[in-house]
């Protein structure tokens, strides 16, 4: 089944009339224009993937209507069509930057011939084109979750990743479900693929269906050229739905039968194109209380909560701060060039012991104010905001600290975590290589993690992991 929109653009009726039931028949969705300027208009909505163009025409020539969708920037291929054998002719339309010309009468099993090749080369091109975008989104560092909390969650990305099934991933705002996301893409199948996130509620409602779907150049006010839509740019890789909830009903059902049927329309268009996009869903609100209220569609919840993961809050993970203070900080000195920052045992002592009630994105925060304030390459407890610093319980961060306090037992119990959580961090994440590497077991790793926070692991889910 092909998905190019053709446009036949030719004066002679019974012409355009037996190549659109050719290429119909053939799988292409087909339009006709009888002559350059109704062709002008037809193209100038952008959605014409491959025009079949009469080089002379009662109202124009064929050749100047090519310069002219080359001058409005137009993706469309021109196939010239002349009833001249000028080899002249052909060579003018090749150089103008026709992919291909025919000559009349047009031979039916060649024609489709010449589009499957133009077809096959726009795919390529295009899949380069996601390739690089793939490989410089990989480029950055993705976090590996180190919370002995999260290990039951880790399981559940490894089991879902290599299938196709969506994802809804559900936790209080900010708590990195982002990253959660990201990590289910680079351990999918389509992880050399576009992964493109999208915040639901940045989307003004009347932009929506624009923004998901695309549009033709005129659709609206404002849509001075055609744009593919989020689906079309996430094809074949990953479509991250962010704050699912807030989506407003009209546009739950058209998600609902785009995710359904693999079909989108752009704005102002007559043609469907199919996508293959895996959906991962993210919301911070009860779903399943927004059916009730009928603010929700229970069969969107239904098909993007096939497979759900709900993540915890920051507070309840302190084991993830240490790797994901590191993690945040290598990344902001990739995005921004800079030489790598270290933090000070002190200061990290405080972020330990702090509460984090805007979970991820308020470390994310605090993480990129003190880089800025930060001398020496150092981030020290004076680069931290002072409400963080003053609204700490001191005996906290001496528990998270090494401050030379404390008998010689909880002093080496501190030493000793700091060696865990780094062997951990130098394993990405794995920590039964960890407990390899360290030479003790599974269970004896979890169990020294736990002897220093008993909130920190579960026992029963730590025996579960050994056994």
């Amino acid at each position: 089944m092909h998905s190019s929109q053709i446009l036949i653009i030719d004066d002679e009726p019974a012409l355009r009339e037996i190549l659109s039931v050719v290429l119909t028949k053939a799988g292409y969705f087909v339009d006709t224009a009888d002559g350059m300027r109704a062709g002008k208009a037809r193209l100038a909505r952008g959605d014409v993937d491959i025009a079949l163009c009469d080089v002379n025409m009662p109202d124009g020539s064929g050749i100047e209507l090519l310069r002219d969708a080359q001058a409005s920037r137009l993706d469309t291929a021109f196939v010239m069509i002349t009833g001249s054998s000028s080899v002249a002719t052909a060579v003018e339309a090749l150089r103008t930057g026709a992919q291909d010309y025919l000559l009349k009468p047009v031979n039916n099993e060649e024609l489709i011939h010449r589009l499957e090749q133009i077809e096959a080369v726009r795919g390529l091109r295009e899949e380069n084109l996601a390739l690089r975008k793939a490989m410089k989104q990989r480029n950055s560092t993705v976090f590996r979750f180190q919370a002995p909390g999260m290990v039951q969650i880790e399981r559940l990305v490894e089991k879902v990743a290599p299938t196709l099934s969506t994802v809804l991933i559900v936790g209080e705002s900010g708590t990195g479900k982002g990253l959660l996301a990201e990590e289910i893409h680079q351990r999918s199948l389509r992880s050399n693929r576009p992964f493109i996130s999208v915040n639901c509620s940045a989307i003004p409602e009347q932009l929506m269906e624009s923004e998901f779907f695309g549009h033709t150049k005129g659709a609206f006010t404002g849509a001075d050229r055609a744009r593919k839509g989020l689906f079309l740019e996430a094809d074949k890789g990953t479509l991250v739905l962010d704050e699912i909830g807030e989506l407003p009903m009209p546009m739950q059902t058209k998600l609902l039968h785009a995710i359904e049927h693999k079909y989108v329309r752009a704005v102002g268009s007559e043609v469907t194109r199919q996508v293959d996009v895996r959906i991962i869903a993210a919301t911070n609100r009860d779903l399943q209380a927004m059916i009730g209220e009928g603010k929700f569609r229970e069969d969107l919840y239904f098909r993007v909560g096939m497979f759900q993961i709900s993540i915890p809050p920051l507070r309840e993970r302190q084991g993830d701060i240490r790797a994901l203070v590191r993690h945040l900080m290598r990344n902001a000195s990739e995005r921004s060039g800079a030489a790598g920052m270290e933090i000070d045992p002190e200061a990290e002592a405080y972020l330990l012991a702090h509460r984090w009630p805007g979970n991820v994105r308020e470390l994310d925060n605090v993480i990129n104010r003190a880089r800025i304030l930060a001398e020496n390459d150092c981030i020290t407890v004076a680069d931290l905001p002072a409400s963080l610093v003053a609204a700490v319980d001191p005996r906290a961060v001496s528990r998270n600290g090494i401050s030379g306090e404390g008998s010689l037992r909880e002093q080496l119990q501190k030493v000793e975590q700091d060696i865990i959580w780094r062997a951990i961090e130098a394993c990405a994440g794995d920590r039964r290589v960890a407990a390899q590497r360290l030479g003790i077991s599974l269970a004896s790793l979890y169990r020294k993690i736990a002897d220093a926070d008993p909130d920190a692991v579960d026992k029963h889910q730590a025996h579960e992991v050994e056994t």
